[in-house]
């Protein structure tokens, strides 16, 4: 006892003498978990001298731990070596045993492996010793019937050969120096998958005093999972509530004690690199595709919200335009709408706004800026003329516009039980922040859900991170290792509207109930699914993109059984609108013209809002009044209101312009005559085609008359050269000398003649030029711009 109290002494003494104190571990103090499968871990604690601080990692940790690790002593002190238990990879250890063994080996493989070794073979009750020479497998009949029989053969201490059979009382012993160690080690690798996979790392840290120690690092983590409940408000469906959840799991090697919760929104670049390990090249792995019998359609985002437009004229007090002036346009819950700049009139327009109050702000440098308040924007308002005053940016003028008559007030809500029914869903907590209660869930509530939901508030506070957003819990959480937990990061109100929407694509017997949602939470709403409760069931559920602040979205959660829906598509023959002649150049402007007329039947006693997804197609442009409630990169949207146990239908009109050039200085009879029959031109310029047509017809007629000039001429020189070379053949004679005589008088003939179309070509020629500059003239002057 003595003995032992004087080792500890000693042990502490030493201690003492280096100033090193006990290892001890950090906890995790704070963790934010974000969307790209990872998450930020942050550890604080206190210290004590030349302290080591110990902090555990899985081995998939690892790697992501050496690329990201981060260690500050916040008081002054340094940071000395890390030092982590690290190993090869089992097969790599395996290989170093130099035993040519797969990881799952049989008997007769093992014996291969040991070939050359010292061995002792028992087989019953012979016993054998020798080197292990080889095994084979070997095939032995006997009374018909064959079978296959392992043999091993040893080479014994005198050089001879025997042979044994491997029977089930077969047994060796290795006798060489060092192999039993060898295959102790190869079962202890063998049986290593099943031990803790646990790495620790340790710290080791120098300073004097107390001090504090923050270690953060990335680690691979499950990716956190959202989802949201839509509660349908039935008196005031613009007034819903939208409760948010996160899902989280802890699959790390320690539990998370009292932690401060981040959930980040979005996907900042992260990557795996084996660091921990001797990199291979692999192939890339491509999981099989998953099949569902239904899929749940999600909606594009919003390109044009709306039909509703801002616009006015900036001036300062002189009535001068304030060029460069910003005008940014707001909705009832601050979010921004739109923007523009005033050009050098002054003017200005911001287009796509949706109908309903907005907040009007105009600014420019070195003046005051100016809001304008304004309760009904739509595309029939009125302009909003601004008119700045020369001040600083601290001034401001507000400006109200004209407001309409406020609603009648509604009825004060009233309590209502349901007690037993089912369809209350009670008084029931949450996550210590939903609800007033504990416990008594479905079935026994006292309030209707519409008049408990101001009670409630949000786990999470939200705010922006650069291009990301986080939910922030507010108050630590516990959650233990190798478990998940359903976390409350979301609870605020919303704007829904319930319509049914159709898409001619999507291939269903029906249109979709869907929440016309708007984001009036000032939260980014996560990528996750949602479900619906609509008078206090459930109505549907469905999944949703990324929705921010003051963005409105379609959500579909269920079929509507109640509307039938009806195509008929027409279209009309090209047809020529407009007809522009300039600069000897006849432009047609056509357009085809097609109809699609959808027809919906409300088999419901309670009315129906529709929205019809109508496809944008390139080329095409609509050509009716209507137009479409907002537009996205493949789908215009139109609202259809549909009474109850009636048919409605939406018209739906385009036209796809087509532009035809032509050179009308050549335009032919046939071209005249297709151009009256299609009724691509007007009178005024079927008269000046038919002046062009007469004028190139005088031209091609004097054209004629030379070109027969021209072919005379060319006979004339072929016959003289006839008459010549017959000359040339002639040798003097009385008949050959009036021959002669006689081409003499034909070639003078033929001369005289060629004078005569020599000069007739040439006064041809100047009437041509004459005709065709009178054509040219005529038709560089004429200028149309006809609507047919």
């Amino acid at each position: 006892m003595r003995i032992l109290s004087g080792i500890l002494f000693v042990l502490l003494v030493s201690f003492q003498a280096f100033g090193q104190q006990p290892e001890q571990r950090l906890p995790v103090k704070r963790i934010i978990l974000y969307k790209t499968g990872v998450g930020y871990f942050e550890h604080l604690g206190a210290v004590r001298g030349n302290q080591q601080i110990s902090i555990p990692f899985t081995s998939g940790q690892l790697n992501d731990v050496l690329k990201s690790l981060t260690v500050i002593d916040l008081n002054g002190g340094q940071i000395g070596a890390i030092t982590y238990n690290s190993s090869a990879p089992v097969d790599r250890q395996m290989g170093d045993l130099h035993l040519p063994l797969s990881e799952k080996p049989s008997l007769t493989e093992f014996l291969g492996a040991l070939r050359g070794a010292k061995v002792e073979i028992h087989s019953g009750p012979t016993t054998l010793t020798g080197r292990l020479l080889s095994v084979e497998r070997k095939t032995r009949t006997a009374n018909n019937v064959t079978t296959e029989v392992d043999y091993v053969s040893l080479v014994a201490d005198n050089g001879e050969i025997r042979t044994t059979e491997i029977s089930p009382s077969f047994s060796f012993r290795p006798l060489e120096a060092g192999l039993p160690a060898k295959v102790d080690r190869f079962l202890d690798l063998a049986s290593s998958s099943r031990d803790p996979d646990i790495r620790r790392m340790v710290v080791s840290t120098t300073g004097t005093g107390d001090r504090s120690i923050m270690v953060s690092y990335l680690s691979e983590v499950p990716v956190w999972k959202s989802n949201y409940r839509i509660v349908l408000n039935s008196k005031t469906p613009a007034n819903s509530l939208l409760q948010g959840w996160a899902i989280v799991d802890n699959t790390i090697g320690q539990d998370w004690e009292n932690v401060e919760l981040s959930l980040v929104a979005g996907a900042p670049q992260s990557f795996v690199q084996q660091l921990a390990q001797p990199y291979y090249v692999r192939r890339p792995e491509v999981p099989l595709p998953d099949t569902a019998s239904t899929t749940p359609q999600t909606y594009q985002s919003t390109l044009n919200t709306g039909g509703a437009r801002a616009t006015g004229n900036v001036s300062d007090p002189s009535g001068a335009a304030v060029v460069g002036a910003r005008i940014t346009v707001y909705g009832p819950n601050g979010e921004l709408l739109g923007a523009a700049t005033a050009d050098a009139q002054g003017n200005y327009e911001v287009s796509g706004l949706p109908d309903g109050p907005v907040r009007i702000e105009a600014q420019a440098p070195g003046f005051s800026p100016v809001v304008i308040n304004e309760p009904n924007l739509s595309a029939a308002s009125l302009g909003h003329n601004i008119r700045l005053n020369v001040g600083q940016v601290s001034e401001s003028v507000s400006v109200n516009a004209m407001a309409p008559p406020p609603p009648p007030p509604s009825a004060a809500p009233k309590f209502k039980s349901s007690v037993g029914t089912g369809r209350a869903l009670g008084r029931g907590t949450m996550g210590g922040a939903i609800g007033a209660g504990s416990g008594g869930g479905v079935g026994g509530g006292t309030y209707r859900i519409d008049d408990a939901r101001a009670a409630m508030q949000a786990s999470a506070a939200g705010q922006n991170l650069g291009e990301l957003f986080e939910y922030k819990l507010k108050q630590p959480i516990t959650i233990h290792r190798n478990e998940s937990a359903l976390v409350p990061i979301l609870q605020t109100t919303v704007a829904c509207e319930k319509v049914s929407v159709w898409n001619p694509s999507s291939n269903l017997p029906r249109p979709q109930r869907a929440l016309w949602l708007t984001n009036t939470s000032g939260l980014t709403l996560d990528t996750g699914s949602f479900n619906v409760i609509d008078d206090e069931a459930f109505a549907g559920e469905g999944l949703t993109n990324p929705i921010s602040p003051g963005e409105k979205r379609l959500l579909s959660y269920a079929l509507d059984l109640a509307l039938t829906v009806s195509t008929k598509n027409s279209s009309e023959p090209q047809r020529v609108t407009r007809v522009v002649v300039k600069e000897g150049v006849m432009i047609q402007h056509n357009e085809i013209r097609e109809k699609r007329v959808y027809t919906l039947r409300n088999q419901d006693t309670t009315p129906r809002t529709a929205v019809i997804e109508h496809p944008v197609r390139s080329g095409y442009q609509l050509a009716g009044a209507i137009k479409p409630a907002e537009t996205t990169a493949d789908w215009m949207r139109f609202r259809l209101a549909i009474e109850p146990k009636q048919t409605a239908e939406l018209t739906v009109e385009e036209r796809r312009p087509i532009d035809a050039t032509y050179a009308i200085g050549s335009i032919t009879k046939e071209q005249l005559t297709a151009f009256l029959k299609m009724q691509a031109i007007n009178k005024p310029i079927e008269d000046s085609l038919r002046q062009i047509i007469e004028k190139r017809a005088a031209v091609n007629a004097l054209q004629l008359q030379k070109n027969r000039l021209d072919t005379e001429q060319a006979q004339i020189f072929d016959d003289q050269q006839r008459l010549r070379e017959n000359i040339k053949a002639m040798k003097g004679g009385t008949e050959e000398r009036a021959l002669v005589l006689r081409y003499t008088q034909q070639l003078n003939t033929q001369e005289s003649r060629l004078d005569a179309i020599k000069k007739e070509t040439a006064a041809l020629d100047a009437r041509i030029a004459k005709a065709e500059d009178e054509v040219n003239a005529f038709v560089v002057g004429l200028n149309f711009d006809a609507t047919l």
